[in-house]
Parts: structure tokens; C-alpha cells; sequence
């Protein structure tokens, strides 16, 4: 066994080959990314997520051994015995007779409270660095975010967009506005789809990685492919980072709400397919956005400023800010039900199998792909969610299973704050409720369904239009004085009070059958 002085873990969202550490080889360091139970099995996971992450450390191994770097990578076969990442750890640095240990600051806080607790009870010097990622360094969320407390997005952006010089022309905003979001909520037309190009898919063999999780009995689901279609390399993320600006960008912020069952074959739509890449690290978000910056100015011709905008405030923006949100308000916020939800997540969240086409649509979508893009999760999947009162636990561990790019950073905000409220405000000032209103606005899912978007009572109302009021009543106590939502109470108090009391039934009923929508 070849002895080493020090040991550097690399976890699977840490494929970051412009990491510092990279600058050099030292003969003394070797490199560790490890397959483990533990990561495997936390919560269950969608199998493609899996693969998908697997696949990536496995490419990212042998990019640093062709690099000339001393590299273990292991494998379920390899770590089996191996109870928790401290167990594996402390078994490679007496096997390699290591002295000392160092990792790169994890972005889940149940393993940076792992890994700071083996660092505070090893007889090893254990020692931490930052990632090297994000925009916001770790040590500046403080100053950005408070416990508890709402911090705007829009602010935050705007902070972001001055402090890294993105779209703005001294300290003003290139177009004259900061934000052009009202510009980007289009609906497709039936010309519209045929001009949808095709997405940028990979060849990635991941038969093996599914036979290991096959013979280690980890348990998984959703739909198995065994050619991944995700980039798991920095060679593919930046092919798909290019095909993205080529062809995608020019529509992207037009598009980016939209949402049709008629393209099963283009399911991203003008989206990047960027997530897994970015949140594994395998891209910088500081490159991704020069390259879309770049793009836009060679090409100002094609491409509006609202496009680029709405691209840049998703990873510029949003991104960073829930990052900030988590870190500012763990371990308390994986708690937080403000709304005291508590009914179970249904069947057909495991099978897509519901008579409502959008939130089937949606869920075969997430099951098939392991991908939905954010309105699909949001105002779809979240929406019906937060209007059946389903415990939010359930929630996250739901969407943290089945995406592809989920990493609990990023999705337990966006799903237990700003999906489902639970945070009582400090991701959103008001729920993201809709009644199928909404959905039909940036969709052509209403027009497949058995049930009627345009109706809140009857044998085949819409169920979102009933759930809606019924959700706004039961919580009217705490929503009647945000600013934002008076009005839908006005226009609820001058409803007919027959009609009112039939569509709260209509609710009644529905809640009461929820495994038969």
C-alpha cells in the first residue's frame, strides 16, 4: 500500500478542476472521490441522479490521473464495509499512513457538521478550505443575509450584478432596468413548438454504475436509462454550455415560464441543461455567465437583453441568494412548517398516475428525466403541494430525490421556502398559490385534461380552482394583510356566498379523495 502524508477528500459535488488545489502535484497527496452507502442512501434517490453523479466523479478521476495526480477512486465495491464518509477516511489514512487530512467546505450542512465533528475528534490533523465556487464567498453570507429575515432577491441581484460588473454600464444596468422578467412570460404557440430545437443529449454508459447500486441493493427509482444523457464531463458541459448560446439563448428568457405536453422529445425547452454541471461544480457559474455575456455581445442583433437578463438573474441571482438562505438559516429551516402541513405526499407522485394532465405531465416528466424546469416545480408539482396542505418533510425529501441537480442547498429553499411556504416569508412575501388559471396561461396542458380549467364546481372542476380558495380561506387569518393579496380576498368576498360555500365542498371533496384526482 503506496503511503501518502496527506489525503484530500473530493465529494461528488466537488468536481472543480480550476480548484487551487490542482495548481500543483506533490508525490505526498493523494486525491480520494469515493462511491459510499451513506451518500447513496440518505434519502432515496431518483436512479439518473445517481448515475449522473457517479459518472461524473468516475470521469473526473481519470481526468486528474491523466493530469499526473495520485488518484483513489472507489467504488461501491470498494467502500461497502465503509459505515460513513469518517469510517472511510479514517480507514484510507492508516491504510496509506497519512498524517493529515483536508476536504473543501461541503454545500449540505449535515456533512459539513460531519466532517467539522471528525476534524474535532481525530487524532489527525484534519483541516478545511473553501470550494472555490460560488460567487459569494461563504464567509460574506453575514453580510448579506439575516436569520429569519426576508432579504429581497431583487436587491440582492442588483448588489451582485454592481459588486462582479455583469450587464452594467458603470453603475447603471445595460437596457436601462434591472430586471426584464415581464417580458419573459410567453406562452408557446402551435408555430412556437415547431421551432424548439432539439436538446444537447450525451452518450454516457452508466451500465455498470447501475448494476453496482443493483448489487449493493441501494434502493432508487424512477425511470433507468442506461446511456445518461447529462454532461458528466467538463468537455460536455461546455459543449452544452455552447449549443445553449447557439441556439437556445436567443429565445431563452421569452420561454423560460413555458410549458407544453406536445414535445416530449424537446423537454427542456430553451433551457441549458447546465444545473447538474453547475451544481456539481463540474462549471464555474463565473464562466458559464462570461460565456452568455460574450454571446450576447457579438450578437446583439439576435438576442435581446431581456434573454441574457433573464439567464443571468438565475445564476447570478437566484442561485447565490438561496445558497445565502440556507446557510444563514440551518439547521432550523429543514423544520420550519409554518402552515402546519400534514397530509401525505399521494401515490401518483411515484407514478405520474393522476387524471389532473399538468401535474401528470410534470411527474412522469420528473420521473422519466429526472428533470423539470423551475415553473413545472414550482407552480405546478410545488403549487399543488402547498394548496393539499402536504407535510413539507415529505416535500423536500421528494424533490431532493428526484432532480438531477438537486443538492440540498438548492432545493430545500426553493422547496419548503419558496414552494411551500413553510418558512413563514423569509424566502417569499407571499405563497406561490395559483388556480388553474395560471397553469392554463403558460400552458396547453388544460386543453388534454379530463378536468375543466374553467370551472370551480362540478364533477370535473378543475381541482386547483377550488383548492385555491380553500387554501387562501384556511389561511386568511395570516395572508389577508399582505399587500400583495388583499385584492383576491375582495374579489372572494364578492362572490356569491352559495358559490363560495359550494367550491369550499368542492374542496372538502377533493382533499378527502386525493389519491383519485
Amino acid at each position: 500500500m503506496k503511503k501518502f502524508k496527506t489525503l484530500k477528500l473530493i465529494l461528488g459535488d466537488q468536481l472543480n478542476p480550476a480548484h487551487s488545489w490542482f495548481k500543483d502535484k506533490s508525490d505526498d497527496t493523494v486525491f480520494v472521490i469515493a462511491e459510499l452507502m451513506q451518500e447513496a442512501q440518505y434519502v432515496k434517490h431518483h436512479v439518473q441522479k445517481i448515475s449522473a453523479f457517479f459518472k461524473a466523479m468516475e470521469n473526473f478521476a481519470n481526468a486528474l490521473k491523466d493530469a499526473g495526480f495520485n488518484v483513489l477512486h472507489l467504488t461501491l465495491d470498494d467502500t461497502k464495509d465503509d459505515d460513513n464518509l469518517p469510517a472511510l477516511l479514517t480507514r484510507l489514512a492508516k491504510q496509506h499512513e497519512c498524517t493529515s487530512i483536508e476536504y473543501q467546505y461541503p454545500d449540505e450542512y449535515r456533512l459539513k457538521t460531519q466532517l467539522h465533528d471528525f476534524a474535532t475528534n481525530s487524532e489527525l490533523a484534519v483541516t478545511a478550505c473553501d470550494s472555490e465556487h460560488f460567487l459569494l464567498a461563504f464567509n460574506d453570507i453575514d453580510k448579506r443575509f439575516k436569520k429569519d429575515k426576508h432579504v429581497t432577491m431583487e436587491h440582492f441581484y442588483r448588489a451582485m450584478r454592481k459588486q462582479f460588473d455583469i450587464l452594467m454600464d458603470d453603475d447603471k444596468p445595460q437596457g436601462g432596468q434591472w430586471n426584464f422578467d415581464a417580458n419573459n412570460r410567453n406562452k408557446f404557440s402551435k408555430s412556437d413548438l415547431a421551432d424548439i430545437p432539439k436538446p444537447k443529449l450525451f452518450k454516457n454508459d452508466v451500465s455498470t454504475i447501475i448494476e453496482r447500486l443493483d448489487k449493493h441493493k441501494i434502493k432508487y427509482f424512477g425511470q433507468i436509462e442506461t446511456q445518461l444523457s447529462w454532461p458528466t464531463t467538463r468537455k460536455q458541459a461546455i459543449s452544452a454550455l455552447d449549443h445553449f448560446c447557439a441556439h437556445l439563448l436567443p429565445r431563452f428568457g421569452q420561454f423560460q415560464d413555458a410549458m407544453t405536453d406536445q414535445c416530449p422529445d424537446k423537454d427542456t425547452f430553451y433551457h441549458s441543461r447546465l444545473s447538474f454541471a453547475l451544481n456539481a461544480k463540474i462549471l464555474h457559474p463565473r464562466y458559464v455567465i462570461d460565456r452568455v455575456v460574450k454571446e450576447y455581445q457579438q450578437r446583439q442583433d439576435e438576442i435581446s437583453i431581456s434573454q441574457v437578463e433573464g439567464f443571468i438573474r438565475q445564476v447570478l441571482g437566484w442561485r447565490e441568494y438561496v445558497r445565502g438562505v440556507y446557510w444563514k438559516n440551518m439547521p432550523d429551516y429543514a423544520n420550519k412548517n409554518q402552515l402546519n402541513a400534514t397530509r401525505a405526499l399521494p401515490r401518483y407522485f411515484w407514478n405520474g398516475k393522476t387524471k389532473m394532465n399538468c401535474l401528470s405531465h410534470s411527474l412522469t416528466q420528473s420521473l422519466d428525466s429526472a428533470y423539470a424546469h423551475h415553473i413545472q416545480r414550482l407552480m405546478v408539482i410545488g403549487n399543488f403541494c402547498l394548496l393539499t396542505a402536504i407535510n413539507p418533510d415529505e416535500v423536500d425529501e421528494w424533490y431532493l430525490g428526484v432532480y438531477i441537480d438537486a443538492i440540498e442547498w438548492v432545493e430545500m429553499p426553493n422547496a419548503r421556502g419558496m414552494s411551500q411556504f413553510a418558512d413563514d416569508g423569509i424566502i417569499a412575501t407571499k405563497p406561490y398559490a395559483a388556480s388553474g388559471n395560471y397553469i392554463n396561461k403558460m400552458s396547453d396542458y388544460c386543453k388534454s385534461c379530463q378536468y375543466k380549467v374553467k370551472e370551480k364546481v362540478g364533477k370535473d372542476a378543475c381541482p386547483l380552482n377550488s383548492l385555491y380558495w380553500q387554501f387562501m380561506q384556511t389561511h386568511r387569518e395570516r395572508l389577508e394583510k399582505n399587500p400583495r393579496i388583499g385584492m383576491v380576498y375582495r374579489n372572494w368576498d364578492k362572490q356569491d356566498e352559495s358559490l363560495r360555500q359550494e367550491t369550499l365542498e368542492q374542496a372538502s371533496h377533493y382533499l378527502n379523495n386525493i389519491e383519485k384526482l
